[in-house]
Formats: C-alpha cells, sequence, structure tokens
C-alpha cells in the first residue's frame, strides 16, 4: 500500500465524520449529528460526491456516504470538513453489513451512483440492486422510503427493471436518458466524478426510482430472468 493511502487510512480515523466499523450504532445516529434530521444514505458512494451534492441542497437532512475503501471516503470526509458541511457522515463497512448499523425504519431514502454492474451473469449477486441486497434495505427504509440507481450500464439499468418487476417493487421513475430530459432534474444534476468521465466517454446515464414491496422480499426464491431476457424486456 502507497504512502499517500496509509496516510489517509491513518488521518480519517481522526475525522469526526467518519466512523469505522462503529458499535451499537442502531436507533442512535440522532445522537451522532445532534439532530433527529431524515438521514438519506449513498451506498458504495466512492468519494462521496453524491452525498456532498445532496447534503449541500438538503442541509435540512443529514446524508452519509457508506463505502469499504477508506481512500475513497478520505476524499469526500475531507472536503465535508474543510466546507463545514455538518450534515454529512461517512461510515466505512462492507453494504453486506448494512443492517448491522441502522435501526428499522431509520433511513429515509437509499441512493446507488455508478456501482460496479458486475457484468458476468456469475457475478449477478453482487449487483446492488439484486434481490439479495433489497432485502437488506427492506430493513433500514421507513414508510415511504426509495432506492434510486443512477448508472451508465445498460446492463445493469435492464436487470434491475427486471428485479422490480418480479419482485414487487412499484417503480416512480423510469428515465433512460437524463440528459435527454429538459431540464435536468435539480437531483440528478448532481455529477460524480465517475459520471463526468462517462459523459466525456458520451455513454449514456440512466435513472430508476422505486419503492420496495410491503411483504419481506424472499430473495433465495426469487425467480429471475437472465440478464439476456432482461435485455430483451423480458421481466
Amino acid at each position: 500500500m502507497g504512502h499517500k493511502k496509509l496516510q489517509r487510512f491513518a488521518e480519517i480515523e481522526t475525522f469526526p465524520n467518519v466512523l469505522i466499523y462503529p458499535k451499537d450504532m442502531p436507533g442512535n445516529w440522532n445522537r451522532h449529528f445532534g439532530n433527529s434530521h431524515p438521514l438519506t444514505l449513498e451506498l458504495a458512494c466512492g468519494k462521496g460526491d453524491y452525498t456532498l451534492g445532496l447534503a449541500r441542497k438538503y442541509p435540512e437532512e443529514n446524508f452519509m456516504g457508506v463505502d469499504l475503501k477508506g481512500n475513497r471516503i478520505w476524499k469526500g470526509a475531507k472536503t465535508a470538513i474543510d466546507q463545514h458541511i455538518a450534515n454529512v457522515a461517512f461510515l466505512r463497512t462492507q453494504i453486506e453489513q448494512i443492517t448491522d448499523y441502522f435501526a428499522t425504519g431509520e433511513v429515509k431514502d437509499i441512493w446507488i451512483t455508478f456501482p460496479d454492474p458486475f457484468l458476468r451473469q456469475s457475478k449477478s449477486k453482487k449487483r446492488l440492486t439484486h434481490p439479495r441486497f433489497l432485502a437488506l434495505y427492506q430493513q433500514l427504509l421507513g414508510d415511504g422510503g426509495t432506492v434510486n440507481l443512477k448508472t451508465d450500464s445498460n446492463e445493469l439499468y435492464t436487470f434491475t427493471k427486471m428485479v422490480i418487476a418480479r419482485m414487487g417493487c412499484r417503480l416512480i421513475t423510469d428515465v433512460p436518458d437524463v440528459y435527454a430530459l429538459s431540464p435536468v432534474p435539480e437531483l440528478l444534476q448532481i455529477q460524480t466524478y465517475y459520471e463526468g468521465m462517462h459523459l466525456a466517454d458520451g455513454r449514456t446515464i440512466r435513472f430508476l426510482k422505486f419503492a420496495l414491496p410491503a411483504a419481506p422480499i424472499d430473495w433465495k426464491a426469487a425467480n429471475l430472468a437472465t440478464d439476456e431476457e432482461a435485455a430483451a424486456g423480458k421481466y
């Protein structure tokens, strides 16, 4: 590991807005933020661009970026400290362990921005919109909570639409080309570092917003279409 990475790992341990595998946090995030404002998560947040963008737009709400890679979290956390953005925090942990840190209904919304699409079919369970993960999100989201996906991957976009249809989710917004909209909705104008790169490459940016079903998701019993069937619209 390079010296800069080692230095950043050491620094985030001193940052007041970074929590690394914290204990006894479910139901106690209001205490951390010092208020009872709604809490939104950005999962696999990377450098936290979307977390910061949302926090700037909605200072009356709290936002948290979740990622395992401390080197990336450092950037977002340092920016929040330098710019005095008090309604932002970062949680370093695996997404698979997310239910260890939040009480039922403690999260208002979830954002997933430009995650790894895991294009190989054998890796589909790692996709953050796979039913395996949606079952975890059910345990965090309150009434009316939503999952928001922004991606350049048509494969992940079509896969997620198939999951929404087959798992009884409620599709709220489906945008096959964000920048074809006029105007682009305010929330979708926030750009991550990777989105800027994708746009420079001429890629199409897609967006889905959906609500999870009331009944618990049994992801092990999920009968999902193949990627090819999803791409053909056979949901």
